[in-house]
């Protein structure tokens, strides 16, 4: 009903149409994402578990575990709240575990990609040491003359296992959602340049159905965007869907840094540097009562920065597990959201550990893209996180302390990613007239056109990869 909604309006004539409002725009991406009934919510349980009570279902609403909001005189379930109630509850996976023949402690998807590849770029960075230790002074992921946040040099000691990769991303706007002749305005997402583990970057080609488009016609994002795209425009017409894709190829290398406690020196609290990445943001990084609290209690009696990270990162890991998000646009304030509801996805709980951190004095900032997996392929967001002595390093919040790697994320990432962000939140480059889709991250593409944003809803998106 809301995509048709949305249609309706676009077809209207100028003159009738409905001038732009969030508020309208913000109830519209509501309803697209609480759009299950409890009857449907009920018949999905019941796949797994038939004898699922109403008083069952009752209290995981109340509790938050079946996520839901009031829609009109109706309650209405997030479109993924029935598959997250099987990550939230244990006894609930455990039953679903049995009946899909998931055998315990087997891992899969990615994690059984970096149960290979983690010990390999340990192995590899120790070697590449020599068995030396990390020292007080030495810079490990970038140039010594280099500040937090200047341009970084990539010292191979630290970096490992490169893997090549040749990307083809499409986003497909369906024949009939405009009008013939209007123009798309289309960003897809970039691989940066500016990242020390992200390498020979190749533009091959972009286009619009099929056509390659004239040189003129593409624009890359100024260097100092936060945000990597290619921006390309295309008018629509009667008989075909509009689909812009770009080809490109790079090669992603593998992160560690073997940290030593006592290795890592006091802050310089006078940087800019240090103030702007150790600072509040609106509207996600805030330092509201409860944030101050639990970090003071996360951290008491620890000094040390990479001590009192890593009471956080295994806090969040531990308490925290991951399942499906709804929309970043729709929600006030990310990290206050997960400590309410006890989940988040990768780039709510990274979102939390930054702000504990921050403000605990801990320079962390952004960094999200595409996770490359071969066949675990999706979106992802992590961050960095900067020890004085050691430099910027990457932390995955999300993938946790591991069988295989240990605390392995604290300070390392795997090869398997694309970089697309160094930042959240930020101004497209050329800017974006109409809000965002996803005012936060930017990995999907995002479309507008001279009416108003296009929302999720009205287009798709699929990225294909070749191993090289």
């Amino acid at each position: 009903m809301v995509a048709i909604a949305l249609v309706a309006n676009i077809w209207l004539p100028r003159h009738l149409r409905q001038k732009y409002s969030w508020d309208r725009d913000l109830s519209q991406r509501l309803a697209s994402d609480f759009c299950v009934s409890r009857q449907e919510v009920k018949d999905y349980i019941r796949k797994y578990d038939p004898y699922v009570t109403d008083e069952q279902i009752d209290e995981w609403t109340k509790s938050g575990k079946l996520e839901s909001r009031t829609v009109g005189k109706s309650t209405m379930y997030f479109r993924n709240a029935a598959p997250n109630l099987f990550r939230l509850v244990p006894e609930m996976k455990a039953k679903k575990d049995f009946i899909e023949g998931a055998e315990p402690g087997v891992l899969t998807g990615h994690s059984a990609i970096d149960a290979v590849t983690v010990p390999a770029i340990m192995q590899e960075v120790e070697s590449q040491l020599g068995g030396m230790a990390p020292s007080p002074g030495r810079v490990h992921s970038r140039s010594a003359a280099a500040e937090y946040g200047q341009g970084a040099v990539p010292l191979p000691e630290y970096t490992a296992l490169p893997k090549k990769m040749r990307v083809r991303f499409s986003l497909t706007v369906p024949v009939n959602t405009l009008r013939p002749g209007k123009t798309l305005r289309c960003w897809l997402p970039f691989p940066r340049q500016d990242v020390v583990r992200q390498q020979d970057i190749r533009f091959i080609e972009a286009g619009v159905d099929s056509t390659a488009y004239p040189s003129d016609k593409i624009v890359f994002s100024d260097p100092s965007c936060a945000h990597g795209s290619l921006y390309m425009e295309a008018k629509t017409n009667r008989y075909r869907d509009v689909t812009f894709y770009e080809v490109f190829e790079y090669t992603s290398y593998g992160e560690w840094h073997p940290v030593d406690p006592a290795a890592v020196k006091d802050y310089d609290k006078s940087s800019e540097d240090y103030k702007t990445y150790t600072s509040q943001r609106e509207k996600h990084v805030i330092f509201t009562d409860r944030i101050k609290a639990t970090a003071d209690s996360l951290t008491q009696g620890i000094e040390n920065p990479y001590l009192q990270a890593r009471a956080i990162y295994g806090w969040i890991d531990a308490n925290f597990p991951w399942a499906s998000a709804r929309e970043y646009s729709t929600i006030e304030n990310i990290p206050e959201y997960v400590l309410a509801n006890g989940h988040g996805d990768c780039g709510q709980k990274t979102l939390l550990f930054m702000t504990l951190c921050r403000c605990k004095g801990i320079p962390v900032r952004w960094q999200s893209g595409l996770m490359m997996h071969p066949g675990d392929k999706n979106l992802h967001d992590w961050a960095e996180i900067y020890f004085e002595g050691y430099g910027w390093m990457p932390v995955d919040q999300s993938f946790g302390i591991t069988p295989y790697g240990g605390w392995f994320f604290l300070g390392g990432i795997d090869p398997y990613r694309m970089v697309v962000n160094n930042d959240f939140g930020r101004s497209l480059s050329p800017e974006k007239t109409y809000p965002r889709s996803d005012d936060v991250d930017f990995q999907r593409g995002e479309v507008e056109w001279e009416g108003g944003n296009l929302y999720f809803t009205q287009w798709d998106y699929h990225f294909d990869i070749e191993y090289l």
